[in-house]
C-alpha cells in the first residue's frame, strides 16, 4: 500500500505543480504564496521561529516547508514521493530560499535524516490519513525531537473527512455523513483518475490507500509517546471552499454560511517534548 501511494504522488506531482490551486507557475514568489495555507492561529502558536532547525513531514511540493524558510528558520522536508521532493527542491531554487529535502518514509525518517534532531517538527494538512499507525507515528515524532522541541500538526479535522468532498448523486447541499470518524477498519482504497486540484487527469498510478484516524486517536498517540499536549483548537475554516456554498471569511479562507451548523473542519495540536522520555520512544 505505500508502495501504491508513493506512485500515485509521483503521478500526481505534475498536475499538482502546473494547478491553479497551488499557483506556482506564477511572478509571485513562492513564499509569499505559500502563506495562504497557515491560519493566522498557526503563527501565534508556534511564535518565533527565526533560527530553529524545523523539519516538514510529508511535505509534498514544499510550500509549507518555504515559509518556515522565509521566517528564518533552517528547513528540512521529508516525504516519499521522489517527484515531489524534486519538484520541491526546483520550488526552493527558484525561490532563493535555503530548504533541504529529503525522500524518505515517515517511519524511516530517523535513517533518512541521519539521526538528526529538530526544534520544530511540523505536519501540515492532509498528511495522517497516510499513515496506518499512529503509535509507531507519534514515537517516531518524539525521537525526532530535541528535549524541550515541539511538534506542530494543522490536520484536517476527522469530521471533515467523514462528511466527504462532495454530494452524492441526487444530493442536495446538506451535510451527511458518508464515512467513518474513527479508524480501526483498516485501509480505505481509492481509484481516482482526478486529484483534489484542477488539472488533467492523473496518468498512470491511480490507486491510493489512506487510513481514517479519530481525534482521539492522534492525541492517545501523542500522550502515549511521551509528548506534553500544550494546546488544541478546532477552527471551523478552510483555506479553499471544500463546498460550493462556502462564503469567505475575514481571515481570506472559506467557512460555512451561518444558516449553516458551526463545526470544526481543521484542528491544530501543539506538543511539547519534555527533557526525558519514557522507554516507549521509538517503538
Amino acid at each position: 500500500m505505500f508502495r501504491a501511494n508513493q506512485a500515485n504522488w509521483d503521478a500526481r506531482t505534475p498536475v499538482h505543480v502546473a494547478s491553479r490551486f497551488y499557483g506556482l507557475s506564477g511572478a509571485q514568489d513562492p513564499s509569499a504564496r505559500a502563506a495562504r495555507w497557515f491560519a493566522p492561529y498557526e503563527w501565534e502558536d508556534l511564535g518565533e521561529v527565526a533560527g530553529l532547525d524545523v523539519l516538514h513531514l510529508q511535505c509534498h511540493l514544499g510550500t509549507e516547508t518555504l515559509a518556515f524558510a522565509a521566517r528564518g528558520a533552517r528547513t528540512t522536508g521529508l516525504d516519499l514521493s521522489g517527484a515531489s521532493v524534486a519538484a520541491a527542491r526546483d520550488l526552493a531554487a527558484r525561490s532563493g530560499l535555503d530548504a533541504e529535502y529529503v525522500q524518505g518514509n515517515v517511519y524511516d525518517a530517523a535513517r533518512a535524516l541521519g539521526g538528526r534532531r529538530f526544534d520544530l517538527v511540523y505536519t501540515g494538512k492532509g498528511a495522517l490519513c497516510y499513515l496506518p499507525d499512529l503509535e509507531r507515528w507519534a514515537g517516531v515524532v518524539a525521537g525526532l525531537l530535541r528535549p524541550g522541541g515541539r511538534l506542530y500538526v494543522v490536520e484536517f479535522h476527522p469530521l471533515l473527512n467523514a462528511l466527504g468532498p462532495t454530494p452524492g448523486e441526487g444530493e442536495g447541499p446538506e451535510l451527511l455523513l458518508r464515512h467513518d470518524y474513527l479508524g480501526g477498519r483498516g485501509a480505505v482504497h481509492r481509484d481516482a483518475t482526478y486529484t483534489y486540484t484542477d488539472g488533467p487527469p492523473v496518468e498512470g498510478a491511480t490507486d491510493s490507500y489512506e487510513w481514517m484516524h479519530g481525534l482521539g486517536e492522534v492525541v492517545t498517540a501523542l500522550a502515549g509517546a511521551g509528548l506534553t499536549i500544550a494546546r488544541l483548537r478546532e477552527g471551523d475554516e478552510l483555506p479553499w471552499p471544500r463546498w460550493p456554498q462556502m462564503v469567505p471569511a475575514e481571515s481570506g479562507w472559506w467557512r460555512l454560511p451561518d444558516s449553516q451548523p458551526r463545526i470544526p473542519l481543521l484542528f491544530a495540536l501543539l506538543a511539547t517534548r519534555p527533557q526525558a522520555l519514557p522507554r516507549t520512544e521509538g517503538r
